[in-house]
């Protein structure tokens, strides 16, 4: 019969195997996952950034006017260029249509040269230099999160870099770029790291099951090597270090840098398993706030007056107008107005994603809010206790506790490099969950809204996988060396495990 003992060393051999080799896996595309980022995506930045200036003077349409010739119902409203001209883009969770705003007409589905056209002058190619590869109909390897927008034309670029450019034909815009550099860094970190092969990841179901079991099972390994660590710690009178660890050659330092790095390997993959949210264990419903909480309802676009291109121009000075949203916030029709400047410097607080290449020589968008009743720039924050009195409407069972103006992040509403919006108002609640609402005070609109289940992930999943703490995670290169030396050392101890399972196995086959 098998002892307890015996029962650990042979689980953790046999099952070190298999798993040994995808602990090696996982900590070498996370170290380079520090630096890579995620898969190439096409950020809002990025798509401002290469959008024509915006052409009031061509606008014929008023916003309620384009409403009636659109057919479908709308959420979000836009006003931006499509194909060189200037057009409303009505958006909603179940489409969108685009109606352009200098003869009314909805956008038709656009053919191949069309498209290909727009890839070029996206990318700043000429024409000739732009192939059709093909109509992606069913998702390729960079496009698995791009489900809704297919059917999209595939364009290759020959421009030396290997970009390759998706093009909507029923939104006539980019809706991807990809590099061969951008491409070459996904399969060396992140498409490995997450399992995102495109067979397995279009199967969702199976693609999450697969990652939550060798989750699962990388957590019993490394528990396993921990338990096993304490088992066989060996004794001695008198003391010896020399005599602690029973084993020898490889087997030792297996043991020494499982012992040193095994906890750090556990929460590891542990928090890489939580970051699945198993069995929906955070996904409880906290205090519910309707998006149009502080908006006072829908937009309202026949609030909304016809363009002026002069007055525009007198507004915006001598700024690149890229794009137009309608707003409505506390009942009054606002613009937010996207634009770039000549000499205009990046505002830290707006959102920098990944970027599939390189831009030279253009400045970042930015944004003003414009109030549409007067066409005057609206710089002031909107008034605390108005957006209070807006939140204990929309939540009339629960009472706020506390609520603060902070100048800085705190703990659960953060970001690296300073993407997240700040000033922001964080208002605390009693409700059964402990609801924290975050609300940016300049555009008046929720940012987040955080339970107390969240913030108990936002520590198991972002503390213990990125060792995201104040004290050092926006001090780097501190925080880089931290993380890379744990990886290191775990990645030692699992790439010795390789070799000992490798031995092994093959001694059992001979």
């Amino acid at each position: 019969m098998l002892t307890f003992r015996r029962a650990l060393i042979l689980t953790h051999r046999y099952l070190g195997i298999p798993l040994s080799v995808l602990f090696v896996l996982w900590f070498v595309t996370g170290i380079a996952m520090i630096y890579v980022g995620g898969m190439p995506t096409l950020s809002a930045q990025t798509r401002l950034t290469h959008l024509p200036s915006l052409d009031i003077a061509a606008v014929r349409f008023t916003p309620s006017e384009a409403a009636e010739r659109a057919a479908s119902g709308f959420g979000r409203v836009a006003l931006t260029t499509v194909l060189g001209r200037p057009a409303y883009r009505f958006a909603s969770p179940y489409g969108s249509a685009t109606v352009f705003a200098d003869t009314g007409e909805p956008l038709e589905e656009i053919d191949v040269d069309t498209a290909r056209g727009v890839a070029a002058e996206f990318v700043g190619a000429q024409i000739g230099d732009v192939e059709l590869v093909r109509m992606v109909e069913r998702p390729d390897q960079w496009t698995l999160q791009l489900g809704r927008d297919l059917p999209l034309y595939k364009f290759a670029v020959r421009d030396g870099a290997g970009t390759e450019v998706y093009v909507s034909p029923y939104q006539g815009d980019v809706r991807l770029v990809t590099t061969t550099k951008a491409r070459t860094l996904a399969w060396i970190a992140t498409i490995p790291h997450w399992f995102y092969i495109t067979p397995l990841r279009a199967n969702q179901p199976v693609w999450y099951w697969t990652v939550v079991a060798a989750s699962a099972l990388g957590c019993l390994l490394a528990l396993l090597g921990l338990l096993l660590g304490v088992t066989q710690f060996h004794k001695s009178t008198p003391f010896r270090w020399s005599n602690v660890v029973r084993y020898q050659g490889w087997m030792r330092w297996h043991y020494i840098s499982g012992a040193f790095f095994g906890i750090f390997a556990l929460t590891w993959v542990f928090s890489g398993l939580l970051s699945m949210e198993p069995f929906d264990w955070a996904n409880a419903d906290g205090l519910e706030i309707r998006g149009d909480a502080l908006t006072g309802g829908p937009v309202e676009l026949e609030q909304f007056p016809p363009f002026s291109a002069g007055a525009w121009n007198e507004l915006l000075a001598g700024r690149t107008l890229k794009e137009l949203e309608f707003r409505r916030i506390d009942d009054a029709p606002y613009y937010l107005a996207r634009y770039t400047g000549e000499n205009a410097e990046a505002d830290p607080r707006r959102e920098r994603l990944h970027q599939p290449y390189q831009i030279t020589g253009r400045a970042e968008p930015q944004h003003l809010l414009v109030d549409a009743r007067t066409l005057t720039a609206h710089t002031e924050l909107f008034p605390t206790d108005t957006l209070l009195a807006r939140l204990r409407a929309a939540a009339p069972d629960a009472s706020i506790v506390t609520h603060e103006l902070l100048a800085d992040y705190d703990a659960y509403y953060y970001s690296r490099n300073g993407q997240a919006a700040l000033p922001v108002l964080r208002v605390k609640f009693d409700d059964p969950l402990e609801t924290w609402v975050y609300v940016d005070p300049e555009l008046g609109q929720i940012v987040a809204s955080i339970h107390r289940l969240h913030r108990i992930e936002r520590w198991l999943y972002n503390g213990l996988h990125s060792l995201d703490f104040g004290f050092w995670y926006d001090r780097r290169p501190l925080w880089d060396i931290g993380m890379i030396v744990l990886s290191l050392g775990a990645l030692v101890t699992s790439t010795i495990g390789v070799w000992i399972g490798w031995k092994r196995l093959r001694r059992g086959l001979a």
